[in-house]
């Protein structure tokens, strides 16, 4: 492992705190008028899926740790871990619904995540800023119902929910943010 600065801290670095691997989620430099400047961090527990934040002090010096990506095959879910097969080992690795938290309702089978290991474990993945799924269910729309900003409800392949504007019909592919649910376009693929 080597010793990284808090100069260097970024999003989605990885972390040694309190002897426990941690992503950094969110980071912020703070140069205060009176005092030394320091850096706040927001700290993902890989092993938990806890966020806690910690201070730094600036040029504090931490611990990295080096992690591995793989492309990986979702394969499915068993009670409350979704079950990933790497596409040229084969072999399987299961994330918790406690690292997924959103995501989890967005995860369709046959699709290639990168997830990221540590000593041979699966402990998070890249989460994609989009998701594609095709709508399966979705109420009529109201013609002249625009008073709410015009949206319906649709059900996608995936059994989750999601509010979309009233021209989406059932069968359209539709792409939303997992982190927020929020839906951003129609999409032809």
């Amino acid at each position: 492992m080597t010793k990284i600065s808090t100069s260097s801290f970024q999003k989605g670095l990885f972390i040694e705190f309190k002897g426990e691997p941690h992503q950094i989620i969110d980071t912020t430099f703070v140069n205060p008028g009176k005092g030394s400047a320091f850096v706040r961090t927001k700290l993902k527990g890989l092993k938990t899926g806890k966020v806690q934040e910690f201070t730094y002090k600036s040029g504090e010096k931490v611990e990295e740790i080096p992690m591995e990506v793989k492309e990986m095959q979702y394969l499915y879910k068993d009670v409350d871990k979704y079950y990933f097969m790497d596409k040229f080992t084969y072999e399987q690795y299961f994330l918790t619904k406690d690292v997924l938290g959103n995501f989890a309702n967005f995860l369709k089978q046959g699709d290639i995540f990168q997830i990221i290991t540590h000593e041979g474990t699966a402990v998070t993945m890249r989460f994609p800023k989009k998701v594609r799924l095709k709508v399966i269910e979705s109420e009529e729309a109201v013609r002249g119902n625009t008073v709410m900003g015009a949206k319906k409800i649709v059900t996608l392949e995936t059994g989750v929910s999601v509010a979309v504007p009233i021209f989406i019909k059932t069968g359209d592919t539709v792409a939303v943010d997992p982190e927020t649910s929020e839906y951003l376009e129609r999409s032809s693929s």
